[in-house]
């Protein structure tokens, strides 16, 4: 086990901890003191003190032998978002980040997460965890091997686990000694007590026909079709990711918050539909939707969502075989279905069809980020004039721009990034009432927001998940910071800009936003983009440019969003939502279709570093942004906000890009251009 390397010091722990050599942050000050309950006397306000909570734990493994137990941060369905009811990792070790998994043994507990939470966990962990910088199973088992005596349990919870990860664990252990042992009756739960919070009771309701572009009813059949198509013939598809049932039937749901879900499985078979779900919470235009294909293969059956391990138990023992997503389906529905009748992917057809968008949705998504845009824009030209007063922290921000989006907006598609100066060097960071700081004139400032829309308006109704990220300065960059933003924005449009062949999987071109950074040796440590839903998930997978991610095709949506971070200094993001489509090739050829429609911050582009190519996009890219921004400004009487559309979508002269190309230059883009190619016709 690598022993954790600790920050620099946090500006809390030189208040909080009263030795000065360990001012570094909570598990520091625990290692000079090992008393844990005097350590307490010294925490900072952000952490919670969870010496009761785990003894409480500890006292549970004992009465069922267990020597280790895992706690994830995701749900039964590996949402990535989760109600309060479902943060088990969170109510055991007061860290609020939402990627990260636990282990809690007799004497020891430790909590694993990436580099987006680094500092986060540090400032809300106490002193009885262990921050463990990486999120790789084989460090987690490595730390169990060490905790862990031979013949020892490790247990989990295993409809909390995915099959590809409960796989993983199992392969870390295996020929150690030591049994993963499942435990289906949740420990944290049972700690936890009557304190959890209840269960969701909000309305589950039907969207209207004019923002689906197809029924619910054509999706089945299009998916019984791709059954019929497959060569292992699948008598039934799984469906475990809540935005899997919700898409199917065109359902929405208030479960989990920033994503219009609702707790819920689907057994698709090629005769039946069995719904598992509570089916009080269904409105009257669900429930008549539902059924109005009834009796026969189109009649939704409803079933108890509890019920749905022993449902699917039972179907299992007949003549079937069921298609199934490794990635969403967990390990306690898994195991009911015998190895002989299981057909993995790692995704669902139901995920797959889901990712390209029908015309109807594209229609409906550009036209709600022209609303985003108007949002953002009034935010933008508020902060002019509300920063250099010094009237505006971070939280305040955050929830201006919400405000500001309420008018036919369903809520924030995530909770909204507003930082600045080094907060912004935290990918992730997201303010809190009472320890926010100021935005200043001398500082960089880096908005990442989105929201939820449903208007139905006819005959122009919009709806949709929005997702941008501007970064902007109201004073005197230096020219470094002038330069890392101009080489962010230059990553952004070579990406927005290439045209690539069909079948290409994102990771080829994903070196694209990355070039310009690399150029001068900086870099950035999270992806560049990731799908996004229809009203629907913010993130959604599979679509993006990781190495897991499906091909690109057109109709799918991906954010596009290189930065660059200074700890302790600054970060930059920009990021578009934009939209696969058709190249105008000779070819057949992709592209994409940028629909985010917010100009960047003219103070913080460096012109000589752009080429005539880049700057030609961005004045095209403004045009756009005036012809569809601009009258919906008019519109609503939007006189001011009109005004600084027009002076920040100024055409930029091509007389100030950077007139000279280097042979490297040129030999670096063939070289990327080769590796798409190559990958395509691999494909």
């Amino acid at each position: 086990m690598l022993r954790v390397t600790h920050p620099p010091i946090a500006p809390w722990a030189r208040a909080w901890c009263p030795w000065p050599e360990m001012k570094n942050h909570v598990p520091a000050c625990r290692l000079q003191w090992p008393h844990v309950h005097l350590c307490h006397q010294y925490l900072p306000p952000t952490a919670v003190n969870t010496t009761a909570r785990l003894a409480a734990l500890r006292d549970i493994m004992r009465a069922h032998r267990v020597y280790a137990y895992i706690v994830p941060s995701t749900d039964a369905h590996m949402s990535e978002y989760i109600a309060e009811r479902d943060s088990r990792l969170g109510w055991l070790t007061g860290f609020t980040g939402s990627a990260g998994t636990s282990v809690v043994t007799q004497d020891k507990a430790a909590l694993w997460t990436d580099s987006r939470y680094w500092t986060q966990a540090e400032r809300q962990l106490d002193c009885n965890w262990e921050l463990q910088r990486t999120t790789w199973i084989e460090s987690i088992g490595l730390w169990i091997l060490k905790a862990v005596p031979v013949g020892g349990n490790i247990s989990l919870d295993p409809f909390l686990f995915s099959i590809d990860t409960w796989n993983s664990y199992s392969q870390a252990l295996h020929g150690s000694g030591r049994t993963l042992l499942p435990i289906e009756n949740n420990l944290v739960d049972q700690v936890w007590g009557d304190q959890r919070p209840p269960p969701a009771s909000s309305e589950i309701y039907t969207l209207p026909a004019a923002f689906t572009g197809s029924s619910w009813q054509e999706k089945v059949a299009g998916i019984r079709q791709q059954m019929e198509q497959h060569v292992r013939r699948p008598t039934a598809v799984l469906l475990s990711g809540l935005e899997e049932t919700a898409w199917l039937f065109n359902l929405r749901g208030h479960d989990i918050p920033y994503n219009p879900v609702f707790y819920s499985y689907t057994l698709l078979t090629n005769t039946s539909i069995s719904l598992f779900v509570d089916e009080l919470r269904l409105s009257a235009a669900a429930r008549q939707s539902l059924r109005a294909g009834c009796p026969g293969p189109l009649c939704v059956e409803l079933q108890e969502y509890g019920q749905t391990r022993t449902y699917l138990h039972r179907y299992a023992q007949g003549n079937v075989t069921i298609w199934l997503g490794t990635k969403y389906t967990t390990y306690g529905l898994y195991g009911v279905i015998p190895q002989e009748k299981r057909l993995e992917d790692s995704y669902s057809p139901v995920m797959l069809a889901k990712a390209v968008k029908n015309p109807k949705e594209q229609e409906l998504l550009r036209a709600a980020h022209v609303r985003d845009a108007v949002a953002v824009i009034q935010y933008l030209l508020w902060l002019e004039k509300m920063v250099p007063q010094g009237q505006v922290d971070e939280f305040l921000g955050a929830q201006h721009i919400d405000t500001l989006r309420q008018s036919h907006n369903r809520g924030p598609s995530f909770q909204s990034i507003s930082a600045s100066g080094l907060n912004a060097a935290l990918a992730h960071y997201s303010p809190s009432n009472g320890s926010s700081r100021k935005l200043s004139v001398d500082e960089m400032y880096l908005l990442d927001t989105g929201g939820q829309y449903l208007c139905p308006l006819i005959p122009s109704p919009w709806d949709g998940t929005t997702d941008i990220t501007r970064t902007v300065h109201w004073g005197v960059p230096t020219p470094f910071q002038k330069e890392a933003y101009t080489r962010v924005l230059m990553g952004n449009i070579d990406l927005s800009r290439l045209v690539f062949p069909p079948n290409t999987a994102g990771r080829t071109v994903e070196s694209f936003a990355r070039r310009a950074l690399w150029d001068v040796g900086l870099n950035y440590g999270h992806g560049t983009g990731h799908g996004i839903g229809n009203f629907l998930s913010v993130h959604e997978w599979p679509v993006g440019f990781q190495s897991n991610n499906v091909p690109l095709a057109a109709g799918m949506f991906t954010s596009i969003e290189p930065g660059y971070y200074r700890d302790g200094e600054f970060g930059i993001r920009i990021e578009d939502v934009a939209l696969v489509v058709n190249a105008q090739t000779k070819v057949p050829f992709l592209t994409f279709e940028v629909v985010s429609l917010v100009p960047y911050d003219r103070n913080l582009i460096n012109l000589s570093l752009l080429s005539p190519e880049q700057i030609r996009y961005l004045n095209t890219y403004y045009e756009t942004i005036r012809a569809r921004v601009g009258p919906e400004l008019q519109r609503q009487r939007l006189e001011e906000e009109y005004l600084w559309l027009q002076r920040n979508t100024e055409p930029f002269p091509l007389g100030s890009a950077a007139t000279t190309t280097t042979a490297t230059t040129i030999l670096g883009t063939l070289i990327s251009l080769l590796a798409v190619l190559l990958t395509g016709l691999q494909a």
